[in-house]
């Protein structure tokens, strides 16, 4: 028996439940480090109210997180919203259902392969020289080096000497120059030129981007309309735009005009964002009333551009404002009175401009589509409405609207792979993953006399960015100040992949 006892003694003893003095202590212990937040803050002008300085200041924090959960869920956010500037979107892979990546990553240049009846256009004037020669020296760099396409270059006054020689000495391939004819840039004899001047200048009061340049109006109408009709562009099938100060991205190591030729493609994009309100308020009522005029119906790829309008709501029997109109008074209330509902002057057969475009400095397509009788008939409308003038309707549009009621998407190309930069939009693919990345040839721009920066011009470009799953891009390096527009609120990707057969699967 003393052995047991002696053998209890020696065992650790169990600790014995808290008790409720003990979590009284605990509670004091803690509380002097939470007093701070316990402090109440009493309300300016009302003494009675007072809140606690810990909801005060976790009040904010919690709309904050809140913002933040709405911005990144909600169904119009890109998705990307935080990711670094100038980093390619996460790629997705679109339905190849009505167009799909022509190539994916390089391939050598078949530089004696057989070429499209196709031209290069630049509309440009003396003064843009430098913006010029920036844009020829990328395009050659990045493509025409091997396909050696030739040039237009047009411009509504003379180019001078000094101008022609300069690009001559940018390209071997060969180029010609032209005049535009009055009749397609400036007034038309039909035109009450001094209401269009007034328009223009009330455009220009209202601070509307571009509305106040005269110039600007009629480059819009020209690209709109005539430039298809140039006569150095009568001899070609197909043409590819290229603006002054442009920026290439990715080496482009097959002929777009073949492969669109091939796949039975009409206009081709890189870039389709929204259009500025403010400059076509009405142009869409006229687009749609040709569709209407004309007996047309949607091939597909109208829907990229429209979408349905709000019904608007009625007056209720218990509305204590509604009166059921008299015959003769439906015809002459005003909107929002009466039984009339508002109505929304853009909303036209139920439907109302999202302000999508093709972005149309750049485009690749055929020019036999623009000299298409239905093509013209589209823009003689859109011409005579005036709102080249009155309003600041751009040729992006115009091209769009007119391909929305006239092509399907199976008509459209999207040039995902083409990394493309204008002012401050830019779209720029990830490199293809695999063995799709091939060694670049080096090209030594002797123009730049200065040997030292002559090579360091060509070796900035024989690194490129690393390749990501579903990259479709060649050797592409990308600007990295600002945002691919593939992930930029106000990009159309949403909108083109809808009528193009959405995402694909995998």
């Amino acid at each position: 028996m003393g052995l047991v006892q002696n053998l209890v003694k020696r065992l650790p003893s169990t600790p014995s439940p808290p008790s409720l003095d003990d979590f009284s202590n605990q509670k004091d212990h803690v509380a002097p480090k939470l007093a701070f937040f316990k402090r109440r803050i009493r309300l300016k002008g009302n003494p009675k109210i007072s809140i606690p300085l810990g909801v005060v200041l976790l009040f904010p924090c919690i709309v904050l997180i809140l913002i933040l959960i709405l911005v990144i869920v909600h169904p119009s956010s890109p998705g990307t919203i935080f990711i670094p500037a100038g980093a390619p979107p996460a790629i997705r892979k679109i339905s190849e259902e009505h167009d799909k990546v022509f190539v994916t990553g390089c391939l050598e240049p078949q530089t004696n392969g057989p070429r499209a009846n196709a031209v290069l256009v630049v509309l440009a004037r003396n003064s843009e020289l430098q913006g010029v020669i920036q844009s020829i020296k990328s395009m050659e760099r990045h493509f025409n080096r091997w396909f050696n396409y030739p040039y237009v270059f047009l411009n509504d006054g003379d180019f001078n000497t000094t101008f022609k020689e300069t690009i001559l000495n940018y390209t071997s391939s060969p180029v010609e120059f032209g005049k535009i004819d009055p009749d397609m840039w400036g007034y038309p004899d039909w035109s009450n030129v001094e209401v269009a001047r007034e328009g223009i200048r009330k455009q220009g009061d209202k601070a509307i981007m571009y509305g106040g340049m005269e110039s600007y109006h009629h480059m819009c109408r020209f690209y709109s309309g005539f430039f298809y009709k140039h006569e150095l562009l009568a001899k070609y099938d197909w043409y590819w735009r290229v603006e002054p100060d442009i920026k290439y991205f990715c080496d482009m190591t097959y002929d777009p005009f073949i492969h669109m030729e091939r796949a039975k493609k009409t206009y081709g994009f890189t870039i389709a964002v929204k259009e500025l309100k403010e400059t076509v308020p009405n142009i869409f009522r006229y687009a749609s009333a040709y569709k209407r005029v004309n007996n047309l119906t949607s091939k597909g790829l109208w829907e990229m551009f429209a979408e349905p309008a709000e019904v608007p709501k009625f007056p209720q029997d218990d509305d204590p404002k509604y009166k059921p109109p008299l015959p003769e008074e439906i015809l002459s209330t005003e909107a929002g009175q009466g039984g009339l509902p508002d109505v929304d002057p853009e909303a036209m057969e139920g439907e109302v401009y999202n302000m999508c475009h093709f972005w149309s400095n750049f485009e690749i397509a055929r020019l036999d589509w623009f000299r298409s009788k239905e093509y013209n008939d589209f823009f003689d409308m859109m011409d005579r409405s005036g709102g080249f003038w009155m309003e600041r309707w751009g040729d992006a549009p115009i091209h769009s609207l007119a391909a929305g009621a006239l092509l399907s998407p199976k008509d459209i190309h999207y040039f995902r792979d083409i990394g493309y930069r204008h002012t401050t939009i830019q779209h720029c693919p990830a490199n293809a993953p695999g063995n799709r990345q091939l060694d670049r040839p080096p090209f030594l721009e002797m123009t730049t006399k200065d040997e030292k920066k002559r090579i360091e011009e060509d070796e900035y470009w024989e690194t490129w960015d690393s390749v990501k799953e579903n990259g479709v891009g060649c050797r592409c390096k990308c600007d990295t100040d600002i945002v691919d527009v593939e992930g930029k609120l106000g990009s159309c990707m949403a909108e083109w992949v809808k009528v193009a057969g959405g995402w694909a699967s995998a």
